[in-house]
C-alpha cells in the first residue's frame, strides 16, 4: 500500500502498519552498510531481478527507520510480514523506486 504523494510505502510486520521512507539519513545509513556495493550497484539488481534476502532486509529496515522505526534489522528475524517474502521484495523495490522518482510537475 502506498503514498503517491510522500514517497511512502506501507508494510504490515506483526500485524501492525509501519509507513517506510528512504530519507537523506536513511539512504546514507543504508549506503554506509553497504559493504562495498553502492546504492547504484543495488539499485541495478533491483531493476534486474537479481536482489538478495538480505538486500530487501535493508531496504525494509533503512525505510522503516526513515519512517520512525527505531529497530533493528534482528527484530525483524522472527516478524510476520504480510505477502511474505515476496511482499516485503515488492516492497523493497516500491520503497526503492520512490526514492528516486522525479517529483510530479519536474
Amino acid at each position: 500500500m502506498a503514498n503517491p504523494f510522500a514517497g511512502e510505502v506501507a508494510l504490515v510486520i506483526d500485524g501492525q502498519r509501519h509507513v517506510m521512507k528512504l530519507t537523506l539519513g536513511a539512504l546514507a545509513e543504508l549506503e554506509a552498510g553497504l559493504e562495498g556495493d553502492s546504492l547504484v550497484e543495488m539499485v541495478e539488481r533491483f531493476e534486474s531481478g537479481a536482489f538478495s534476502s538480505r538486500d530487501v532486509l535493508r531496504l525494509i529496515v533503512a525505510g522503516l527507520r526513515g519512517g520512525g522505526w527505531r529497530g533493528q534489522a534482528g527484530d525483524l528475524l522472527s516478524a510476520e510480514i504480510e505477502g511474505g517474502a515476496m511482499g516485503a521484495a515488492r516492497a523493497a523495490a516500491e520503497l526503492l523506486a520512490r526514492a528516486f522518482m522525479a517529483p510530479e510537475g519536474a
